[in-house]
């Protein structure tokens, strides 16, 4: 084995990770929730890629067809602790008649790879396969232990992927201490064309909540001033139409300062809105993390046009910033007020890590590297990753999974979005970075 990284073909391995990634793509692995989906074949996929360059891998079927994949590279220094390099394989629903190529066709078109995956997150899966695969042809071994998973179930809250393996399999990541995977890396051109990388250092957490109020049934032509309807109508309009206070978190608090300074604008951490125009599509997702959220998403109530009913139920997406969590639980019983039952449904941790360190300079490093116009910064994601359930084993994970994009992308709206698709030269980069970060982090 070498750590001459200068053996490694990087044409081919661009060329690799297109191809890859289209063949990804072409394998529906769709997560359909509620226990329905099949990561089987994209699982076997990755499986005999690895093989095909002497990379062991095991295949650990936590349910029918639900399958992750587990493999390691030695590092150079086995004193050191190790990084995992995760991906998930599992992709959401994608209705061919909404799309205007096949879903799972991963056809090139425009510069971009198209389907079902091509952000979320087979483009990153296939990034990890083509460097670890360069690097066997190669014999480059690198400096630290890396453990490579592709999980299953990411898509429906990771009960038969990330969760499962750290709950029966954490003897898996001893030795392992900080961790990379999706959303994050991606280039943000904002207003004066500054280019910020955005690196997912904090997460929101999650409380699906069901309201059910209780009343009077009766007939619907009577007068019933004890309607659960009503009641809970009132109770939901509420909450969504309540404004939540900004709040600053130590993530949340340097990327709008970057901001700001950048565009020339003054900051507040109590009204940071006013920058969001100068950020483009991006603030699709990072309009939602400057406070907490409570949207109501479902409403069940009555089963006759005649009937007034004797209760009524809605569902509440809460999504709480990091450290913030009490804040929304208080507030929602206050708008709900006495008469309305709150019982949670699922609830899931907030994340925020430190934006500093060996891990994080390599990141700045590499992307420097690639684009010396590129400013790397921390964010807050509105949503969820499998560094969650790695979490819980004390591993330090953040969202990085580098591209560049087009200034007018709107990269937001194709997560889970229709016509889903990435582009090639910013896979080509990705990819670049990615190499170069795993040899000096």
């Amino acid at each position: 084995m070498t750590s001459d990284a200068s053996l490694i073909d990087i044409a081919a391995l661009e060329a690799e990770t297109i191809t890859l990634c289209q063949e990804l793509i072409r394998i529906p692995s769709v997560n359909f929730g509620d226990d329905k989906g099949d990561e089987k074949a994209v699982a076997q996929y990755v499986a005999a890629k690895l093989a095909e360059v002497g990379i062991e891998s095991e295949l650990i079927e936590t349910a029918p067809n639900r399958v992750n994949v587990v493999a390691r590279i030695a590092g150079r220094d086995q004193s050191r602790p190790g990084l995992v390099l995760h991906g998930h394989i599992d992709v959401v629903p994608a209705n061919p008649d909404d799309w205007s190529v096949d879903p799972f066709g991963g056809e090139i078109k425009d510069g971009f790879i198209w389907g079902r995956g091509a952000v979320d997150m087979k483009d990153m899966d296939a990034m990890i396969l083509a460097t670890v695969r360069a690097w066997a042809r190669a014999g480059y071994q690198p400096p630290r232990n890396i453990l490579l998973v592709f999980f299953a179930d990411e898509e429906a809250g990771s009960v038969y992927g990330s969760r499962w393996l750290v709950k029966n399999r954490p003897e898996l990541f001893d030795g392992y201490t900080e961790a990379i995977s999706e959303v994050g890396g991606f280039s943000v051109t904002i207003t004066g064309g500054h280019r910020l990388y955005l690196v997912e250092g904090a997460q929101k957490g999650i409380q699906w909540m069901e309201l059910k109020a209780q009343g009077s049934a009766g007939h619907g032509s009577f007068i019933n001033p004890d309607n659960a309807v009503t009641k809970l109508s009132k109770a939901v309009a509420r909450i969504g139409q309540y404004e939540w206070p900004q709040r600053e978190t130590k993530t949340g608090g340097r990327f709008w300062r970057k901001v700001a300074e950048l565009t020339g604008e003054e900051y507040d951490p109590a009204n940071v809105r006013p920058l969001l125009r100068h950020i483009g599509g991006a603030a699709r997702m990072l309009g939602a993390t400057i406070q907490n959220t409570a949207n109501p998403t479902m409403f069940n109530a009555g089963y006759k046009a005649n009937v007034i009913p004797q209760s009524a139920t809605a569902v509440i997406d809460g999504r709480f910033l990091p450290a913030f969590e009490g804040e929304l639980v208080e507030t929602l019983k206050e708008l709900v007020g006495p008469d309305i039952e709150i019982s949670l449904l699922v609830r899931d941790k907030a994340l925020e890590v430190d934006f500093e360190g060996p891990l994080v300079d390599a990141m700045c490093a590499a992307i420097k590297e690639f684009d010396p116009e590129g400013i790397p910064v921390p964010y807050v994601m509105s949503g969820g990753t499998d560094n969650k359930a790695l979490s819980d084993l004390g591993i330090v994970g953040f969202g990085f999974s580098p591209v560049r994009l087009p200034e007018d992308l709107d990269f937001f709206a194709l997560f889970h979005g229709v016509d889903e698709r990435i582009p090639v030269d910013g896979l080509k980069f990705g990819v670049k970075v990615l190499n170069s970060f795993l040899q000096n982090c």
